[in-house]
């Protein structure tokens, strides 16, 4: 290597041409602002000496000697807020080398191999990624300083919110720091993380170029600029003032921009040319590894990890949990078959002394970046192992949402069922109240039951219809027309007495005309009906259809303005400390920097909330239990085997009001659908 810290490999030279051309645009900038100044003491000599001497020479020397300093001041202005802005510090988990005395022996070594400077200390980030990070900044020396200590005697340290008030005099002279992805170490083998590694930590040599580094630090202080012209909540004269900072920074990002997107393009590529003398065809390999463990990794925080964060809990051991989903993967998956075989050679996390104090503090950061969880743990936001996260948050998970589900149907005004083996004095939550209210809803009169044909069967599979128990339960105060033609005596004296009352005998002798007629002409009236129409009751079923549909849009909407509140009452009140020190390390971006999904819509969380609640009646009365899969997060078990089969039949209630595959569903496991469920 030269003594510059810059090789002969491809791109290296490239890369060091355009760090000149970014600097050429400081050099430039630096010039239009003296130019002013220039002709200024130009004008003055000449004054001086008597060779521009004159009325006209005079105004022109005071006139640009005025806005020779005015221009001076908006430079210095500008260079100060460049120079003072703090870049943009990624959170991760520092490692000291204390903690991690094999790891850092596994760096040195490489960067010997590969005749770079070693980075100067070692991070971990909740991510499948790794790269270089320049702290020298002044703002981040505190910072620095902390990845030397012991970095385990502090929680804040340990999520990424450690660092002081206190700033270094000037920028400290040291190679960046190596951010390793967490999953990384847990995943791969020794062997395989150090092939990884080897192309990053190869960076070390470009990054020492004195043109390459002055480049990249006139770079991330013009972007330090902007971000703080753009910050909220500033007064109107510094708002003025840093708009004007902002648009200079802007703009001479935009001549720079593309010569510094290549001169990191140059060193990436003199870097992967200088680690292919270290382990290539090992890195092959490995790079199968890093798609794997990026596959597990995001399917383990959306389906797993997700869910418990808005739980109020936090799984703590988030990167032990890739190695359990990305095995399940390998047992699910012919392909993967052979990657099984691997966990036999000895992991990277065996090079931590403490892995489970690692993962914990991995953990928790992964929680505040993808989610917006506080800082540190407490009452409302607590740790969760593996072995209790089916009872602690799957099945809590499922008895709040059909809580929540519950509460808006008693704010509609929707009736609740009673449990024909208990008391009907105080009816429970039952499957069969939800159901009925989306599969026979009329959106126009609020009440259920308002169906148009006569059906041809009253059991458990019509799709409009209701079980003979969800029949007597009492969710609807208007009785339906099949109902009316199969009602008994009774049933036509009580009409007959009401006809009486209102006077309205005619009417009402036409009204009651279909209860009159006997079953056996029922199928003949029926037969009739088909031959002119040649399809029984169409419109009647596409209007109960729409009615359902609108059914499910009001029972949506309702949930998700419950959940809002409900969001919105439990946000935690940050203390003036953790936020200040978050906003000193990450800036004014909000929490959380990463979301994981967009916000959910109302039709899918009616679907979360109504499998919610069959499982719930599932765990009831049926024996299920709730489980967890690594890949899909809380599962329902029966007999101990997950029943992966019930999305669909929900979302055919759900989307279209068809009850028949998920009745089917229920009777087939034994699930009672009228029985009440026990709610949080």
């Amino acid at each position: 290597m030269s003594g510059t810290g810059l090789g002969e490999e491809m791109g290296a030279q490239g890369a060091r041409v355009r760090a000149l051309a970014v600097l050429r645009v400081r050099s430039r900038a630096l010039g239009v602002a003296v130019l002013p100044a220039a002709v200024a003491v130009v004008l003055l000599v000449g004054g001086a000496t008597g060779r521009l001497s004159g009325g006209g020479w005079d105004i022109a020397r005071w006139a640009v000697t005025g806005l020779a300093l005015v221009v001076l001041l908006l430079a210095g202005a500008v260079a100060a807020v460049v120079a003072r802005a703090r870049p943009a510090l990624s959170p991760t988990v520092p490692v000291s080398e204390k903690a991690a005395p094999d790891l850092y022996r596994l760096v040195r070594d490489l960067a010997e191999r590969l005749d770079v400077p070693a980075p100067s200390a070692i991070a971990l980030t909740p991510d499948c990624d790794s790269w270089l990070e320049d702290r020298t900044h002044p703002a981040h020396a505190e910072a620095l300083s902390d990845t030397h200590a012991d970095a385990y005697t502090h929680p804040r340290a340990l999520s990424g919110f450690g660092g002081g008030r206190r700033r270094a005099a000037r920028r400290i002279a040291a190679a960046p720091v190596l951010v390793i992805g967490s999953p990384f170490l847990w995943w791969m083998r020794v062997a395989e993380l150090r092939a990884v590694l080897a192309p990053v930590v190869a960076g070390t040599g470009p990054s020492a170029h004195p043109d390459i580094a002055a480049a990249r630090r006139f770079v991330r202080g013009l972007d330090a600029a902007v971000a703080v012209a753009s910050r909220p909540g500033l007064g109107p004269i510094r708002r003025v003032a840093l708009g004007f900072v902002g648009r200079v920074a802007k703009l001479l990002l935009r001549g720079c921009g593309e010569h510094a997107a290549l001169m990191e393009r140059g060193v990436a590529a003199a870097a992967s040319e200088r680690a292919q003398a270290v382990d290539y065809g090992l890195r092959i390999v490995a790079q199968e590894q890093v798609g794997l463990a990026y596959a597990g990794w995001d399917r383990l925080l959306t389906r797993v990890a997700l869910p418990a964060w808005r739980m109020g809990r936090w799984p703590s051991r988030l990167d032990a949990g890739v190695v359990s989903a990305l095995t399940e993967l390998s047992r699910r998956d012919r392909l993967a078959e052979g990657f099984t075989s691997r966990l036999g050679e000895r992991p990277a996390c065996d090079l931590l002394e403490e892995p489970g104090v690692v993962d914990e503090a991995a953990s928790l950061l992964a929680a505040r970046l993808f989610h917006g969880g506080p800082a540190e743990a407490g009452p409302d936001w607590s740790p969760v192992d593996w072995q209790q996260y089916p009872e602690e948050v799957v099945d809590r998970k499922w008895r709040t949402e059909a809580a929540r589900l519950h509460r808006v149907l008693d704010a509609m005004g929707v009736r609740r069922s009673a449990d024909p083996a208990g008391s009907a004095l105080t009816p429970g939550p039952t499957l069969e109240r939800v159901i009925e209210h989306l599969s026979r809803h009329d959106a126009r009169t609020g009440v259920t039951g308002s169906t148009r044909h006569v059906s041809g069967g009253s059991g458990s599979g019509g799709s409009g219809g209701s079980s003979g128990c969800g029949g007597s339960s009492g969710t609807s105060p208007v009785g339906s027309a099949s109902e009316a033609g199969r009602t008994s005596g009774i049933g036509e004296a009580g009409e007959t007495d009401r006809t009486n009352e209102t006077g309205k005998t005619n009417e009402t002798s036409k009204a009651n005309e279909p209860s009159r007629t006997s079953k056996a002409n029922e199928p003949s009236r029926t037969s009739e009906t088909t031959s002119r129409t040649g399809k029984p009751s169409r419109t009647s079923e596409t209007n109960k259809i729409d009615e359902a549909i609108e059914a499910g849009d009001a029972l949506a909407a309702g949930i998700s303005a419950e959940l809002a509140r409900e969001e919105a009452a439990a946000a935690p009140a940050v203390p003036a400390e953790v936020a200040s020190d978050a906003v000193a390390l990450w800036g004014t971006d909000p929490l959380p920097l990463f979301p994981l999904q967009p916000p959910r819509s109302g039709r899918e969380l009616l679907a979360d909330h109504v499998t919610a609640m069959v499982c719930c009646s599932a765990v009831d009365t049926a024996g299920a239990v709730p489980g967890l899969d690594w890949l899909d997060g809380p599962a329902l078990l029966i007999d101990g085997e997950r029943r992966a089969d019930l999305g669909g039949r929900v979302l055919s209630l759900v989307e279209g009001g068809d009850a028949e595959p998920l009745r089917s569903w229920l009777t087939s496991l034994g699930v009672r659908a009228e029985k009440p469920v026990r709610l949080v």
